[in-house]
């Protein structure tokens, strides 16, 4: 997502940053293309429009024209604006303590990805020491209860669900359950439509009074691109959203959809779905986002990846294996499948500064681990060993 913005961007920077000297045609020119980029991207008029006028009055005046290095201030003056477009800084969910149980209703269209979306946010906070239960209220779409079950197993979180056909019922019952059996967080699945009709509404408005929710979040598809922030507006108008979870981040959406929502609904983006796997799912931080959309990486996600994935003990006995000049294909390996746990190579690339939009060629490292993985442990462990049959056993084996 943001492939093509980031392209134009990074473009823009690179440029700007050597300037020396900077005119107010030169500011004219880059905000024109800054615009065409935006509007190219499916970002709201409005949102453009405001974005443009304010860029182009604090560039014209004596802080970027007359500063010691005008290129790299008029570079700060456009992220900051792309921060502040974005919602400023990271919103945390507002959840009660552990004694009280808080509820989070799941609110989205059909295909948003809203289930998958609930088992991910559910994954998360049971990660970060909450005892999270899942409510099973999307009586409309086929199996829709059963997807939700077998997701809340593969994590480990219960998922609460009954024979009745009253979703409000269910809800209510779902809240009564979690505190008699003291959960602290209710993540309440509910109903989508193809689109927004009158029944869904009523329906939803219902399980809102009957739950008295925490937090009530609209699961949108980053690919609606415009749709989303039309859809943003209407569900806010009749139930008063808090916050956001956008889908298909990782898509090849335009990106308006994040890039207008916050400042045409006032509702923040609280996280972005990056994946298909329960762990692609990541808080918003606008001013990260930022610095990916101008080219410049974004160094502290890349970090925050690798601690969540990468087990510290084991990285240091490689590191002094590496040290020690006993390195192994066996530990070659386990490097391979610890890289591949943190997400696609692509993704790691683009949060390299100076790297964004830079193809991988991913062909090589699957041949390699293809190749380790027909050799037998004692092979990994000491590769002297491969003589002429051996070899010729792993290029059979691996396809090589």
């Amino acid at each position: 997502m943001l492939e093509k913005i980031t392209g134009t961007f990074s473009s823009i920077v690179r440029t700007l940053s050597g300037k020396s000297t900077i005119t107010e045609k030169n500011i004219e020119e880059t905000v024109e293309q800054i615009k065409m980029a935006l509007l190219e991207a499916d970002v709201n008029l409005r949102v453009v429009r405001r974005f443009v006028n304010s860029t182009i009055e604090e560039a014209k005046g004596e802080k970027v024209l007359k500063a010691v290095n005008p290129g790299q201030q008029f570079v700060k003056i456009i992220n900051d604006k792309i921060v502040a477009m974005l919602g400023d800084e990271k919103q945390d969910l507002k959840l009660r303590g552990p004694d009280v149980t808080s509820v989070i209703l799941m609110l989205g269209l059909q295909g948003a990805g809203k289930t998958t979306a609930a088992h991910k946010l559910a994954a998360r906070l049971k990660k970060e020491g909450r005892r999270p239960l899942l409510a099973a209220c999307d009586l409309v779409r086929p199996a829709a209860v059963e997807q939700l079950s077998v997701l809340g197993e593969k994590i480990g979180v219960p998922v609460f669900k009954e024979n009745s056909k009253d979703a409000v019922k269910n809800a209510e019952a779902a809240l009564a359950y979690a505190k008699k059996n003291q959960y602290d967080t209710l993540i309440v699945d509910t109903a989508g439509r193809l689109q927004i009709d009158e029944d869904m509404m009523a329906e939803l408005v219902k399980i809102k009074k009957a739950v008295s929710p925490d937090e009530i979040l609209l699961v949108a598809d980053a690919m609606t691109g415009q749709n989303a922030v039309d859809i943003a507006k209407t569900f806010d108008e009749q139930l008063e959203l808090s916050g956001v979870i956008l889908t298909k981040f990782d898509s090849d959406a335009r990106g308006g959809a994040a890039l207008s929502l916050k400042t045409i609904t006032g509702k923040p983006i609280l996280f972005i779905g990056t994946g298909e796997k329960t762990e692609d799912f990541e808080p918003f931080h606008p001013e990260r986002i930022a610095s990916r959309i101008l080219g410049m990486g974004d160094i502290v996600s890349l970090v925050e990846k690798a601690q969540d994935t990468v087990d510290q003990e084991e990285a240091e006995r490689l590191q002094k294996r590496m040290m020690k000049n006993e390195f192994t294909l066996e530990d070659m390996l386990l490097q391979f499948q610890q890289v591949k746990k943190m997400g696609s190579m692509q993704s790691l690339i683009d949060m390299i500064p100076g790297m964004a939009n830079q193809n991988v060629d991913m062909s090589r490292m699957k041949r390699q681990e293809a190749i380790i993985l027909s050799m037998t442990k004692k092979e990994r462990a000491n590769h002297l060993i491969i003589g002429p049959s051996r070899r010729k056993r792993i290029a059979a084996g691996s396809g090589t």
